[in-house]
């Protein structure tokens, strides 16, 4: 793990520090990761998810330990929600995961992994403080938890602590096939183009053009949306030009921007001041 500033451990240290206690019994937390242990957890995690459920696969993925891992881990901080109930020495007890990368840090990294997929240089030069979201995920049995909310109110914490203006990542359809996603690809086009002076641009020439705005069927569109950007959508989430084809992890991906000034009401509320979230986390 890489060394923290004096600020950045002030938020591993306060980010969760409240548990709630579920129905089931699991005691869920939120943090940054502290600790090979907890990163190699995280990996765990990943691979269950995006290598053993949606096909993925990459260079360094660690098939014999099953951990789903890239070059990037070592920059980014991980946010993770843990269950105290499941067993730390055996890499099982993180249950969620949001992988973050602010923009101060981005040039020591190499860049943000969307550079590799998305033209960025609006976002860079929009003079905005920037975090890079990816590789976010939930154990299976987790999903229609209260976890999912414990963990966007981490990552509203880290948000204010951080003093972040946008957020972007890659978010995934299944597969590598657009036209199967056509009714919901052209409505992000249409219904949720990020504004011009912020826009990526896809990298890739794929072939792919969104339906005229009168060919989408808004209902089937939304049907086809996969959760987690239905969800970003709901905060007033915009999309950029384009999609990419992800081949090695099986996925057709779009360009999320959230922008703290435009969110919807139940997206500013998320984001309220760290203090005034902790009493939800409890």
């Amino acid at each position: 793990m890489q060394h923290r500033s004096e600020k950045e451990g002030k938020i591993a240290a306060g980010i969760g520090k409240h548990q709630r206690r579920e129905p089931d019994g699991a005691a869920l937390s939120v943090r940054l990761a502290r600790d090979i242990s907890d990163l190699r957890a995280a990996q765990r995690l990943r691979y269950r998810v995006f290598v053993q459920e949606l096909g993925a696969d990459g260079p360094m993925v660690d098939h014999a330990q099953q951990l789903e891992m890239d070059e990037f881990d070592a920059v980014f901080d991980h946010l993770l929600l843990i269950d105290a109930d499941r067993d730390a020495n055996e890499w099982d007890h993180v249950v969620g995961v949001y992988r973050l990368l602010p923009g101060d840090r981005a040039d020591a990294a190499g860049g943000f992994y969307c550079d590799g997929e998305f033209d960025l240089r609006k976002l860079r030069n929009s003079g905005r403080n920037l975090l890079e979201l990816g590789r976010s995920c939930m154990d299976l049995a987790y999903r229609n938890s209260a976890g999912l909310l414990q963990i966007w109110h981490g990552l509203a914490e880290y948000v204010q602590i951080h003093d972040i203006d946008l957020l972007f990542g890659a978010a995934s359809f299944p597969g590598t096939d657009p036209e199967q996603w056509r009714q919901a690809l052209s409505c992000l086009h249409h219904d949720h183009l990020a504004p011009e002076p912020v826009r990526p641009c896809s990298r890739q020439s794929n072939g792919f053009i969104a339906s005229p705005s009168e060919a989408v069927d808004r209902r089937q569109a939304m049907a086809q949306m996969p959760p987690l950007i239905r969800s970003y959508l709901r905060l007033g989430g915009r999309v950029g030009q384009g999609v990419f084809i992800d081949h090695a992890f099986q996925t057709t991906d779009v360009c999320i921007i959230l922008d703290k000034a435009a969110l919807s009401l139940s997206a500013r509320n998320l984001m309220r001041p760290a203090k005034a979230l902790t009493p939800l986390m409890r």
